[in-house]
């Protein structure tokens, strides 16, 4: 499942657009809630939600990725 952004939260920042590995937010405006352009792309790696400073962002990593 892609990353889900808080709208209440997000400052639009854009620090989870610069960390994320994949580009899954790519084409996202600056300075604007970010929008999940490629969420298949998504690796599950959480970096956009360790780096995000307002807690704005989940993400549902999937069972088999757990294990």
């Amino acid at each position: 499942m892609p990353p889900e952004i808080n709208d209440e939260r997000c400052d639009g920042c854009g620090i989870c657009v610069n960390v994320c590995p994949e580009d899954v937010f790519y084409g996202s405006a600056k300075r604007c809630i970010p929008t999940v352009t490629y969420p298949d792309e998504c690796w599950h790696c959480n970096a956009c939600v360790i780096e995000c400073t307002r807690q704005a962002i989940h993400l549902y990593i999937p069972l088999p990725m757990r294990l």
